[in-house]
């Protein structure tokens, strides 16, 4: 539930965009900007939180992370300038770059054998909450205005007081912890190319995703449409993501990791291609099944950089979910530039074209992940 709350407050940018454009006057360049501020401030430094998570335990990040994003990401709608708008983003971001690494490490230790599940349904929750906050700010602004943003705070009020009071701390038993010294320099040094290549191919499905998130109101707005309906199916898209990700996990069990990824790199771009030269809810219905297959690798990435780093689950769930995520959202400010010189479908074309190069890069995964320093226990293993 925290997941699903404090991710919801993350995609509020998305929709409100055109509003701020018209508020501000802004450039679709501007536009991407805000999304790598945000982008920058709860993405890059998780690896920072996840470091002290590992390193001193405890469950604060967890608890009060969620009432941090949602105090600064409620209050967008009262910026009246690009400066106070930036600022909001960026303290909004640190709420939610610190709730992610300790959260995730909380989900795999309370999953013990079954982190597959666990963080299928973790990961899910995250991505429910992503795809239903453009509703949720759409509703609040179209029946009480920009100015009154601040109320869908009470949501992350409500996970603040529920977290503090049921969600216990981590503790590593000296039992967990046996043979599994040293640095985390020096356990990087025997996993670096198989984490390498996933956290590429972390940044190529975040550039898709975030690009699409960001600039997909804003088409559909385009298009004819208005922001509330634009904020529905932006909702859908990310709803099928959602349900692609549950699924993922499972996929992987029967046809192993690698082709879970490869495929879904592959195939998903030929939807959206097809959503963005044609119309109507034919296309919606591309778009969603491009999201289902885009997104069904998120838990299967956090699982199998968990189990390269077992030691270190909350790093590697900042470098899989938030790190990697962060590199490729800096491709937005780049779509949109290209959306200023010459139109968004064409800049939305662009971008679909980097999953077949995702698919080039998943070719170089190991079948196994074994044979590396610290090895992990299978996918499979992971979720019975």
């Amino acid at each position: 539930m925290g997941h699903f709350i404090n991710d919801s407050y993350s995609n509020f940018l998305g929709p409100l965009i055109p509003l701020l454009m018209a508020k501000m006057n802004l450039t679709m360049a501007q536009a991407g900007w805000l999304a790598t501020i945000l982008v920058i401030s709860s993405a890059f430094t998780q690896p920072v939180y996840g470091y002290i998570s590992d390193r001193f335990s405890g469950r604060t990040f967890a608890v009060f992370s969620p009432l941090v994003t949602a105090l600064f990401m409620s209050c967008l709608g009262l910026a009246n300038n690009y400066a106070m708008l930036s600022l909001l983003l960026l303290l909004g971001g640190i709420g939610i770059a610190s709730f992610h690494p300790q959260a995730a490490a909380i989900t795999a230790a309370a999953s013990t054998e079954r982190r597959g599940l666990g963080m299928s349904i973790f990961v899910t929750s995250g991505s429910l909450g992503y795809s239903l906050g453009p509703l949720l700010i759409m509703y609040v602004v179209a029946h009480f205005g920009m100015e009154k943003s601040y109320l869908v705070a009470v949501p992350g009020l409500i996970a603040f007081g529920l977290l503090y009071w049921f969600v216990p701390p981590i503790h590593h038993s000296p039992k967990s912890l046996q043979g599994k010294k040293g640095s985390l320099g020096g356990r990087l040094k025997g996993i670096w190319r198989p984490l390498l290549i996933l956290y590429l191919l972390v940044v190529t499905r975040s550039a898709v995703q975030m690009s699409f998130v960001s600039f997909l109101p804003l088409y559909l707005h385009l298009k004819g449409l208005d922001n509330l309906e634009a904020a529905r199916i932006t909702s859908i898209f990310l709803f099928a993501g959602a349900v692609g990700g549950f699924s993922g996990g499972t996929l992987a069990d029967r046809f192993g990791s690698k082709q879970v990824i490869s495929w879904s790199m592959l195939l998903s771009t030929p939807c959206f291609v097809v959503f963005l030269l044609t119309g109507g809810w034919v296309s919606y219905g591309w778009l969603s099944l491009g999201g289902v297959i885009l997104l069904s690798t998120i838990p299967v990435t956090v699982v199998l950089a968990q189990e390269l780093i077992p030691e270190n689950a909350s790093v590697a769930a900042a470098l899989t979910m938030g790190f990697a995520w962060g590199m490729g959202g800096l491709a937005v400010p780049i779509i949109g530039k290209i959306g200023d010189l010459w139109n968004l479908t064409t800049a939305l074309l662009v971008v679909t074209v980097l999953p077949v190069a995702g698919f080039v890069l998943s070719l170089s995964l190991p079948k196994q992940l074994s044979g590396v320093e610290n090895p992990p226990i299978s996918a499979s293993a992971a979720n019975r």
